[in-house]
């Protein structure tokens, strides 16, 4: 079983910036998953975010969110992050963390949840 706990949300004015952790754990988790970042806004689908292969070297966005968040990982720290810069007030969401042991585009292609954390971005 794989555990992802996510961390740093939290409430910000539009403009701001804010860095969202996942930390990953469990006895089947390896650096070789691919880990992404989801969103769900009230009353809306959980809709992606972005994605990051295993090795780092392959990532993908949304396009409401390309040039201004950023995924990276470090596989030492079985740890991957969602910088967010720019934040706008249509950006608020509980944002989750995913890892699958295939590179992320949807909900069905994800194995695994954070429980999400609360990015509010006022304006």
């Amino acid at each position: 079983q794989v555990q992802l706990v996510e961390s740093g949300g939290g409430l910000v004015q539009a403009g701001a910036s804010l860095r969202l952790s996942c930390a990953a754990s469990g006895r089947t988790f390896s650096s070789s998953y691919a880990m992404g970042w989801f969103r769900q806004a009230p009353g809306k689908e959980r809709e992606f975010v972005t994605a990051i292969s295993w090795s780092g070297e392959t990532t993908y966005y949304a396009d409401s969110v390309k040039g201004r968040f950023t995924i990276s990982r470090d596989n030492a720290k079985n740890t991957g992050y969602l910088q967010m810069n720019s934040l706008k007030p249509e950006d608020t969401a509980v944002y989750y963390c995913a890892a699958a042991r295939r590179f992320i585009l949807t909900t069905k292609q994800v194995d695994y949840w954070g429980q999400g954390t609360q990015v509010t971005v006022s304006s």
